[in-house]
């Protein structure tokens, strides 16, 4: 759990916080830093149905490795960007705009709304729809 320190006890991160870090991670492009640092143990990671890029996850170290197998397919990054998060209650949505040549799919462009879900200071669940 991240957690910041009161006067006399550690407080769990909250929503807006964890958004927060997660923003500075993703204007930097820190993808992997954003998973170890903020995701929980039990992260879930979900694809829109038939997906053709990736599938759902589940899991810290699985939601790991899927994002290292997608980093191993793209050949070639033309652009990226993540717009500011959204909060509302313990979750917070940001746009991804992405286009890569892929692997067995050619340049692709998505724009995509990324939600996250969290919990005890963490994210507990990652939702892309595209």
């Amino acid at each position: 759990m991240i957690t910041k320190m009161t006067a006399e006890t550690k407080v769990a991160l909250t929503t807006e916080e964890v958004a927060a870090r997660f923003d500075e991670l993703a204007q930097q492009e820190k993808w992997f830093e954003i998973q170890e640092e903020l995701f929980s143990e039990d992260v879930k990671s979900v694809e829109p149905a038939n997906s053709p890029y990736l599938k759902n996850a589940e899991g810290k170290l699985t939601v790991r490795q899927k994002g290292l197998d997608w980093v191993a397919r793209v050949e070639q990054v033309h652009h990226t960007s993540t717009t500011r998060p959204i909060v509302s209650g313990n979750h917070f949505a940001v746009g991804r705009h992405k286009d890569f040549t892929v692997k067995g799919h050619g340049r692709i462009k998505i724009n995509q709304i990324m939600l996250y879900e969290v919990e005890g200071g963490l994210i507990v669940l990652e939702q892309f729809f595209y």
